[in-house]
């Protein structure tokens, strides 16, 4: 495992080909890859292991569909093995999909400050590695701010319990890879598979 990142001249070099992947979401039977209609927005956060982060947005109203990717680093069309070395750069993150109409980016937000602990550097929990870090990936420059001003609340909420900084990764970042078919949804295949998933204890509020 690393906990240092990985330089850009040092990452593996990747691939052209897309992940295959069938078309629809396992449990919202909603479309995994297309050209989302400009009615919805999209936001990428990292949580640590994706399994469980992903379940946590599935299940919020307003949100289209949802798929578990890598995010933040510099190899191209990632392998998951290649991620779990460090060498890729990347986290794994979530791609949410959402109706602004009926959720917001706050919101989403809100559950991503509480459904994990974003002080721990790189790992979560016992899930150590640069690919578990804390991460919040906008995409545009107001989106940014707005995630920039949820951080400093909550650190402020943070701070009077004892917490340390918020070591979470925020930057405007595009590019976004889809996981492999198997780590889609991977805990409606597997209810019982693993979830380490654990927030704090101090609500976001």
């Amino acid at each position: 495992m690393m906990v240092t990142m990985v330089k850009a001249d040092q990452a593996l070099q990747g691939r052209q080909s897309l992940m295959p992947l069938t078309r629809k979401h396992g449990v919202l039977n909603t479309p995994l890859r297309e050209d989302f209609d400009k009615k919805y927005s999209r936001l990428v956060v990292g949580m640590g292991c994706f399994w469980g982060a992903e379940r946590l947005f599935w299940k919020l109203k307003g949100v289209y569909t949802t798929a578990v990717g890598y995010a933040g680093g510099f190899t191209p069309n990632p392998e998951y093995e290649e991620v779990c070395s460090g060498m890729t750069g990347h986290a794994e993150v979530v791609l949410i999909v959402y109706d602004p109409t009926h959720t917001t980016l706050q919101d989403l937000l809100a559950v991503f400050w509480a459904g994990h602990d974003p002080t721990q550097g790189m790992r979560q929990g016992n899930d150590t590695g640069t690919q578990y870090r804390s991460a919040v990936y906008p995409g545009s420059d107001e989106e940014y701010r707005q995630v920039i001003s949820s951080r400093d609340r909550y650190a402020k909420v943070l701070a009077k319990s004892g917490l340390p900084a918020i070591s979470t990764e925020i930057r405007i970042e595009s590019t976004f890879y889809y996981a492999e078919e198997y780590h889609q949804q991977y805990l409606a295949k597997n209810p019982s598979g693993y979830c380490g998933l654990k927030g704090t204890g101090v609500d976001y509020s």
